[in-house]
Protein backbone atom coordinates (compact mmCIF):
# COMPACT_ATOMS: atom_id res chain seq x y z
CA UNK A 1 0.00 0.00 0.00
CA UNK A 2 2.27 2.47 0.84
CA UNK A 3 5.99 2.28 1.22
CA UNK A 4 8.49 5.28 2.52
CA UNK A 5 11.70 4.42 0.88
CA UNK A 6 15.20 6.51 2.31
CA UNK A 7 13.45 9.41 2.51
CA UNK A 8 14.83 12.51 3.48
CA UNK A 9 14.07 16.11 3.85
CA UNK A 10 16.32 18.75 4.60
CA UNK A 11 15.45 22.57 5.18
CA UNK A 12 17.94 25.40 4.40
CA UNK A 13 18.60 27.76 7.85
CA UNK A 14 20.26 30.52 8.50
CA UNK A 15 20.69 33.93 7.08
CA UNK A 16 21.73 33.12 3.82
CA UNK A 17 20.26 29.65 3.50
CA UNK A 18 23.95 28.49 4.07
CA UNK A 19 23.41 25.71 6.74
CA UNK A 20 21.06 22.72 6.81
CA UNK A 21 19.00 21.34 9.00
CA UNK A 22 17.75 17.48 8.43
CA UNK A 23 14.55 16.86 9.51
CA UNK A 24 13.87 13.82 8.55
CA UNK A 25 17.36 11.53 7.26
CA UNK A 26 16.86 8.30 5.58
CA UNK A 27 13.57 6.69 6.53
CA UNK A 28 12.55 3.47 5.44
CA UNK A 29 9.28 1.41 6.25
CA UNK A 30 5.78 0.32 4.96
CA UNK A 31 2.04 0.53 5.82
CA UNK A 32 0.22 -2.65 4.16
CA UNK A 33 -2.83 -3.01 3.57
CA UNK A 34 -5.79 -2.39 6.08
CA UNK A 35 -2.76 -2.23 8.55
CA UNK A 36 -2.23 0.29 11.19
CA UNK A 37 1.13 1.34 11.38
CA UNK A 38 2.29 3.85 14.70
CA UNK A 39 5.12 6.45 14.03
CA UNK A 40 6.23 7.20 17.59
CA UNK A 41 8.02 9.87 18.61
CA UNK A 42 8.62 13.44 20.97
CA UNK A 43 8.26 16.74 19.37
CA UNK A 44 10.77 17.35 16.59
CA UNK A 45 11.63 13.61 16.02
CA UNK A 46 10.26 13.99 12.07
CA UNK A 47 6.79 12.60 12.58
CA UNK A 48 4.58 14.95 11.36
CA UNK A 49 7.21 16.20 8.68
CA UNK A 50 6.99 12.19 7.31
CA UNK A 51 3.23 12.65 7.28
CA UNK A 52 3.18 15.93 5.37
CA UNK A 53 5.28 14.56 2.78
CA UNK A 54 3.19 11.82 1.99
CA UNK A 55 0.29 14.30 1.55
CA UNK A 56 2.28 16.17 -0.49
CA UNK A 57 2.14 19.11 1.67
CA UNK A 58 5.74 19.53 1.71
CA UNK A 59 8.44 18.36 -1.05
CA UNK A 60 11.02 15.02 -0.30
CA UNK A 61 14.44 15.90 -0.41
CA UNK A 62 15.81 12.65 -1.52
CA UNK A 63 14.26 9.12 -1.89
CA UNK A 64 10.91 8.29 -2.45
CA UNK A 65 6.98 7.83 -1.52
CA UNK A 66 5.46 5.20 -3.49
CA UNK A 67 1.31 4.13 -2.98
CA UNK A 68 0.08 1.27 -4.74
CA UNK A 69 2.88 1.09 -7.20
CA UNK A 70 2.86 4.31 -7.89
CA UNK A 71 5.55 7.51 -7.58
CA UNK A 72 3.84 10.51 -5.93
CA UNK A 73 6.50 12.81 -6.83
CA UNK A 74 5.77 12.16 -10.22
CA UNK A 75 1.98 12.64 -9.50
CA UNK A 76 0.80 16.28 -11.59
CA UNK A 77 -2.64 18.15 -11.91
CA UNK A 78 -5.19 15.16 -12.52
CA UNK A 79 -3.24 12.12 -10.74
CA UNK A 80 -2.40 14.14 -7.75
CA UNK A 81 -6.51 15.01 -8.06
CA UNK A 82 -6.99 10.88 -8.18
CA UNK A 83 -4.54 10.39 -5.47
CA UNK A 84 -6.48 12.12 -3.12
CA UNK A 85 -9.36 10.46 -3.62
CA UNK A 86 -7.24 7.25 -2.13
CA UNK A 87 -4.65 9.33 0.64
CA UNK A 88 -6.60 12.01 2.49
CA UNK A 89 -5.09 13.61 6.47
CA UNK A 90 -6.32 14.24 9.34
CA UNK A 91 -4.60 16.30 12.18
CA UNK A 92 -4.34 17.16 15.48
CA UNK A 93 -6.17 20.44 15.85
CA UNK A 94 -9.53 20.43 14.40
CA UNK A 95 -10.53 23.89 14.29
CA UNK A 96 -7.88 25.06 11.72
CA UNK A 97 -8.83 22.71 9.29
CA UNK A 98 -12.27 24.73 9.36
CA UNK A 99 -13.47 28.54 8.38
CA UNK A 100 -14.85 29.72 10.79
CA UNK A 101 -17.50 31.96 8.74
CA UNK A 102 -18.38 29.07 7.24
CA UNK A 103 -21.40 25.54 8.49
CA UNK A 104 -18.91 22.98 9.60
CA UNK A 105 -20.70 21.04 6.44
CA UNK A 106 -19.01 23.22 3.91
CA UNK A 107 -16.18 20.35 3.87
CA UNK A 108 -18.36 18.00 2.28
CA UNK A 109 -19.73 20.66 -0.10
CA UNK A 110 -15.82 21.22 -1.26
CA UNK A 111 -15.46 17.60 -1.48
CA UNK A 112 -18.98 17.30 -4.05
CA UNK A 113 -18.22 20.26 -6.54
CA UNK A 114 -14.31 18.94 -6.69
CA UNK A 115 -15.22 14.92 -7.04
CA UNK A 116 -18.76 14.68 -7.58
CA UNK A 117 -19.83 17.07 -9.49
CA UNK A 118 -22.68 15.30 -11.49
CA UNK A 119 -24.26 13.61 -7.90
CA UNK A 120 -27.36 15.51 -7.74
CA UNK A 121 -28.37 17.29 -3.76
CA UNK A 122 -30.57 13.77 -2.66
CA UNK A 123 -28.44 11.54 -3.05
CA UNK A 124 -25.13 13.63 -1.85
CA UNK A 125 -27.06 14.62 1.28
CA UNK A 126 -27.83 11.25 1.78
CA UNK A 127 -24.58 10.26 1.36
CA UNK A 128 -23.17 12.64 3.51
CA UNK A 129 -25.72 11.58 6.45
CA UNK A 130 -24.59 7.85 5.92
CA UNK A 131 -21.22 8.83 6.34
CA UNK A 132 -21.70 10.82 9.33
CA UNK A 133 -23.71 8.23 10.90
CA UNK A 134 -20.89 5.45 10.38
CA UNK A 135 -18.74 7.85 12.32
CA UNK A 136 -21.31 8.13 15.10
CA UNK A 137 -22.58 11.72 14.47
CA UNK A 138 -26.57 12.78 14.11
CA UNK A 139 -26.62 14.37 10.85
CA UNK A 140 -29.55 16.38 12.29
CA UNK A 141 -27.65 17.94 15.29
CA UNK A 142 -24.37 18.82 13.19
CA UNK A 143 -25.18 19.65 9.91
CA UNK A 144 -26.61 22.88 9.62
CA UNK A 145 -23.97 24.25 12.49
CA UNK A 146 -20.54 26.49 12.50
CA UNK A 147 -17.32 25.40 14.01
CA UNK A 148 -17.90 27.00 17.34
CA UNK A 149 -20.96 25.27 17.82
CA UNK A 150 -19.41 21.82 17.80
CA UNK A 151 -16.92 19.97 19.97
CA UNK A 152 -13.51 18.98 19.13
CA UNK A 153 -14.76 15.22 18.74
CA UNK A 154 -17.64 16.54 16.53
CA UNK A 155 -15.33 18.08 13.99
CA UNK A 156 -12.35 15.64 13.94
CA UNK A 157 -15.49 13.24 12.93
CA UNK A 158 -16.67 15.28 10.37
CA UNK A 159 -13.34 15.12 9.20
CA UNK A 160 -13.05 11.64 8.88
CA UNK A 161 -16.89 11.40 7.64
CA UNK A 162 -15.16 13.75 4.92
CA UNK A 163 -12.55 11.11 4.16
CA UNK A 164 -14.86 8.33 4.19
CA UNK A 165 -17.25 10.10 1.29
CA UNK A 166 -13.98 9.34 -0.74
CA UNK A 167 -13.33 5.58 -0.02
CA UNK A 168 -9.74 6.06 0.83
CA UNK A 169 -7.10 3.58 1.10
CA UNK A 170 -5.02 5.22 2.92
CA UNK A 171 -5.42 7.72 6.05
CA UNK A 172 -2.90 9.51 7.54
CA UNK A 173 -3.87 10.27 11.21
CA UNK A 174 -1.54 12.75 13.26
CA UNK A 175 -2.11 13.45 16.39
CA UNK A 176 -5.92 13.55 15.74
CA UNK A 177 -6.76 13.06 19.37
CA UNK A 178 -4.21 14.99 21.42
CA UNK A 179 -6.49 17.69 21.76
CA UNK A 180 -9.64 15.67 22.55
CA UNK A 181 -11.24 14.96 25.95
CA UNK A 182 -10.55 11.43 27.36
CA UNK A 183 -14.19 10.35 26.96
CA UNK A 184 -13.85 10.92 23.40
CA UNK A 185 -10.57 9.69 22.27
CA UNK A 186 -11.46 6.35 23.31
CA UNK A 187 -14.38 6.78 20.57
CA UNK A 188 -12.42 8.17 17.95
CA UNK A 189 -9.53 5.16 18.10
CA UNK A 190 -12.40 2.61 18.07
CA UNK A 191 -13.96 4.43 15.28
CA UNK A 192 -10.39 4.01 13.34
CA UNK A 193 -10.23 0.30 14.39
CA UNK A 194 -13.75 -0.81 13.12
CA UNK A 195 -13.31 1.61 9.74
CA UNK A 196 -9.83 -1.13 9.08
CA UNK A 197 -11.91 -4.01 9.93
CA UNK A 198 -15.13 -3.18 8.05
CA UNK A 199 -13.13 -1.13 5.30
CA UNK A 200 -9.73 -2.23 4.96
CA UNK A 201 -8.53 1.12 5.88
CA UNK A 202 -4.90 1.86 6.05
CA UNK A 203 -3.80 3.74 8.67
CA UNK A 204 -0.89 5.64 9.56
CA UNK A 205 -1.22 6.60 13.08
CA UNK A 206 1.51 9.57 13.84
CA UNK A 207 1.57 10.16 17.78
CA UNK A 208 3.87 10.93 20.88
CA UNK A 209 1.91 9.10 23.51
CA UNK A 210 3.15 5.24 23.43
CA UNK A 211 -0.40 4.41 25.00
CA UNK A 212 -1.98 5.39 22.35
CA UNK A 213 0.56 3.49 19.89
CA UNK A 214 0.08 0.79 21.49
CA UNK A 215 -3.52 0.51 21.89
CA UNK A 216 -4.13 0.89 18.18
CA UNK A 217 -1.28 -0.42 16.32
CA UNK A 218 -0.05 -3.80 14.80
CA UNK A 219 3.67 -2.27 14.15
CA UNK A 220 5.46 0.66 15.33
CA UNK A 221 8.10 3.27 14.17
CA UNK A 222 10.05 4.98 16.86
CA UNK A 223 11.91 8.11 15.73
CA UNK A 224 14.56 9.71 17.11
CA UNK A 225 16.04 12.84 15.94
CA UNK A 226 14.27 12.20 12.37
CA UNK A 227 15.72 8.82 12.12
CA UNK A 228 14.16 5.09 12.82
CA UNK A 229 15.52 4.27 16.35
CA UNK A 230 13.71 0.71 16.42
CA UNK A 231 10.58 -0.54 14.82
CA UNK A 232 8.71 -3.87 14.21
CA UNK A 233 5.74 -5.90 15.49
CA UNK A 234 4.03 -3.85 18.27
CA UNK A 235 4.30 -6.43 21.01
CA UNK A 236 7.98 -6.68 20.15
CA UNK A 237 8.57 -3.28 20.33
CA UNK A 238 6.70 -2.15 23.81
CA UNK A 239 7.57 -5.74 25.35
CA UNK A 240 10.88 -6.70 23.95
CA UNK A 241 12.30 -3.38 23.68
CA UNK A 242 16.03 -2.84 22.46
CA UNK A 243 17.50 0.26 21.19
CA UNK A 244 18.20 2.55 24.77
CA UNK A 245 15.97 5.33 23.45
CA UNK A 246 12.88 2.55 23.09
CA UNK A 247 14.16 1.77 26.80
CA UNK A 248 13.95 5.22 27.96
CA UNK A 249 10.82 5.61 27.04
CA UNK A 250 8.95 2.37 28.06
CA UNK A 251 11.04 3.50 31.60
CA UNK A 252 8.62 6.45 31.49
CA UNK A 253 5.40 4.30 31.74
CA UNK A 254 4.22 3.83 35.27
CA UNK A 255 4.35 -0.07 36.23
CA UNK A 256 2.28 -1.20 38.76
CA UNK A 257 4.75 -4.03 39.47
CA UNK A 258 7.84 -1.63 40.51
CA UNK A 259 8.74 1.40 42.59
CA UNK A 260 9.09 4.48 40.00
CA UNK A 261 12.76 4.50 40.61
CA UNK A 262 13.58 1.17 39.77
CA UNK A 263 12.57 1.66 36.32
CA UNK A 264 15.00 4.85 35.78
CA UNK A 265 17.14 4.91 32.97
CA UNK A 266 20.69 6.14 33.22
CA UNK A 267 21.07 9.53 30.13
CA UNK A 268 24.14 10.79 29.74
CA UNK A 269 24.61 14.63 29.94
CA UNK A 270 26.27 15.39 26.30
CA UNK A 271 25.49 17.68 24.52
CA UNK A 272 27.18 17.98 21.69
CA UNK A 273 25.78 17.63 17.94
CA UNK A 274 27.84 15.21 15.68
CA UNK A 275 27.50 15.52 11.65
CA UNK A 276 27.97 11.66 11.34
CA UNK A 277 27.42 9.54 14.43
CA UNK A 278 23.98 8.08 16.06
CA UNK A 279 21.79 10.76 16.94
CA UNK A 280 21.24 9.38 19.99
CA UNK A 281 25.15 9.52 21.13
CA UNK A 282 24.46 12.44 23.35
CA UNK A 283 21.94 11.01 25.55
CA UNK A 284 22.82 7.12 24.98
CA UNK A 285 23.83 4.95 28.33
CA UNK A 286 25.66 2.88 25.59
CA UNK A 287 27.50 5.07 23.44
CA UNK A 288 30.92 3.69 22.79
CA UNK A 289 32.90 5.59 20.26
CA UNK A 290 35.52 2.39 19.94
CA UNK A 291 32.32 1.24 18.08
CA UNK A 292 31.61 3.77 16.10
CA UNK A 293 28.81 5.51 17.90
CA UNK A 294 30.22 9.12 17.49
CA UNK A 295 31.58 8.69 13.68
CA UNK A 296 28.87 6.48 11.69
CA UNK A 297 25.20 6.14 11.71
CA UNK A 298 23.92 2.59 12.84
CA UNK A 299 21.57 0.63 9.88
CA UNK A 300 18.46 -1.22 11.04
CA UNK A 301 19.62 -4.52 11.67
CA UNK A 302 17.11 -7.60 12.26
CA UNK A 303 17.16 -9.31 15.79
CA UNK A 304 14.64 -11.02 15.32
CA UNK A 305 11.67 -11.77 12.68
CA UNK A 306 9.89 -8.27 12.30
CA UNK A 307 11.81 -5.99 14.78
CA UNK A 308 15.07 -3.87 13.80
CA UNK A 309 17.13 -1.76 15.61
CA UNK A 310 19.58 0.88 15.52
CA UNK A 311 22.41 0.49 17.15
CA UNK A 312 25.60 -0.65 17.15
CA UNK A 313 25.64 -1.49 21.02
CA UNK A 314 22.71 -4.30 20.07
CA UNK A 315 23.65 -5.10 16.90
CA UNK A 316 26.92 -6.16 18.79
CA UNK A 317 25.35 -8.03 21.66
CA UNK A 318 23.11 -9.84 18.36
CA UNK A 319 26.55 -10.63 16.96
CA UNK A 320 28.04 -12.14 19.83
CA UNK A 321 25.21 -14.55 20.64
CA UNK A 322 24.34 -12.24 23.90
CA UNK A 323 20.90 -10.83 22.89
CA UNK A 324 18.19 -11.85 24.99
CA UNK A 325 14.56 -11.87 24.31
CA UNK A 326 13.31 -12.22 27.95
CA UNK A 327 13.29 -8.74 29.38
CA UNK A 328 10.11 -8.49 30.98
CA UNK A 329 6.48 -7.02 29.78
CA UNK A 330 5.97 -3.53 31.09
CA UNK A 331 2.50 -2.47 31.66
CA UNK A 332 1.10 0.60 29.77
CA UNK A 333 -0.77 3.57 29.97
CA UNK A 334 -4.10 3.88 29.98
CA UNK A 335 -5.18 4.94 26.60
CA UNK A 336 -7.94 6.75 28.65
CA UNK A 337 -5.53 9.48 30.16
CA UNK A 338 -4.34 12.26 29.71
CA UNK A 339 -1.55 12.86 27.31
CA UNK A 340 1.73 13.01 29.46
Amino acid sequence: MLKVDHVSKIYSTGTFGGKELRAVNDVTFIVGHGEVVSLIGESGSGKSTIGKMILRLLPISSGTIIVDGVDISTLEKGGLKEYYRKVQGVFQDPFSSYNPIFKADRVFELIKDEFFPDVNKDEWRARVEKALRDVGLNPDIVLGKYPHQLSGGQLQRILIARALLLNIDLLIADEIISMLDASTRIDVLNLLAELKESAGLSILFITHDLSLGYYISERAVILYGGEIMEMGTTDSVFFNPQHPYTQMLMACIPRLDQEWEEVNVELKAKQQTLEAGCVYFGRCALADKSLGCDSRRPKLVDVEDGHAVACFAVEKKYSLGQWSTQTGQPSFADPLKADD
